[in-house]
């Protein structure tokens, strides 16, 4: 059973959350999520999701961190302890901007799925492992949005949205294609699939990738706007020592512009 945690999320574009423990309450997050704790709260890094839902002692700890190699994430989380005689807070800031999400995985069915890089933190007790799909085809060709976790229990969790949050409450049915990369979170009963984006043509001149996701209901799923893959993409083409060019920016100065602007 997981811990039963009160919040609160600040900010607007920017946003951190922070998390109130009662004494002997626990958070469990990303390493590099912290940006403040109280005095009495304690850190301590674990091996796996320290939640004691993969089963017992050092195989339980083992088949948690493996979960977690599997989706590229590292094998140690850090658990945030309340270790005073008072309720104390630790707060967790997002790593781009965007939007970050409150779940309560009870009122959810007891299971979320969400995307790789989405996940901020979470009560103690909550289960993170990794979401298999199994259509070959979302093996091979799925991308950002192959690589899924599953966050399992009955208590709170908190995903990050980059850019605007929007959800979709799905029909029996009733299907939605999306990129890859926009999907945040979706319950387990949408069922999730690729596809080729069209022609040969489309594929490889339409600037969407070759495949996106389709989604079928029923069940809600969230999507965000701005993915990081695509934010980290435009920053790259915008330097020009790694693929950027100043005629994106509409100079017609090119290479002298560069000079004069002390960027050579």
């Amino acid at each position: 059973m997981a811990h039963e945690v009160d919040y609160k999320i600040l900010g607007d574009d920017m946003q951190f959350v922070e998390v109130e423990l009662d004494p002997g309450e626990s958070a469990v997050a990303e390493a590099g999520a912290m940006m403040y704790m109280t005095s009495a709260i304690a850190m301590e890094t674990i091996f796996g999701d320290g939640s004691g839902q993969g089963g017992g002692g050092i195989m339980g700890a083992l088949l948690g961190a493996g979960k977690r190699l599997l989706i590229g994430e590292s094998l140690f989380m850090t658990v945030f302890t309340n270790q005073g005689n008072s309720k104390q807070h630790v707060a967790f800031a997002a790593p781009y901007p965007g939007k970050i999400l409150a779940m309560d995985l009870k009122e959810l069915g007891g299971t979320l799925i969400c995307q790789k890089d989405s996940f901020l933190c979470a009560a103690r007790g909550v289960s993170i492992g990794i979401a298999f799909q199994r259509r070959l085809g979302v093996g091979l060709f799925g991308g950002e949005g192959f690589i899924m976790e599953r966050l399992e229990g009955d208590g709170l969790c908190f995903v990050h949205a980059g850019g605007m949050l929007h959800s979709f409450d799905l029909l029996a049915g009733q299907t939605l294609r999306v990129d890859t990369g926009c999907i945040v979170a979706l319950q387990p009963s949408v069922n999730y699939d690729i596809q080729l984006v069209g022609g040969i043509k489309t594929a490889l001149f339409g600037g969407e990738g070759l495949f996106f996701a389709t989604l079928t209901g029923p069940g809600r799923v969230w999507l965000q706007s701005l993915p990081l893959s695509r934010l980290a993409g435009r920053i790259y083409k915008a330097i020009p020592s790694v693929g950027g060019s100043r005629r994106e920016e509409g100079s017609i100065l090119g290479g002298i512009g560069d000079l004069l602007d002390g960027d050579s």
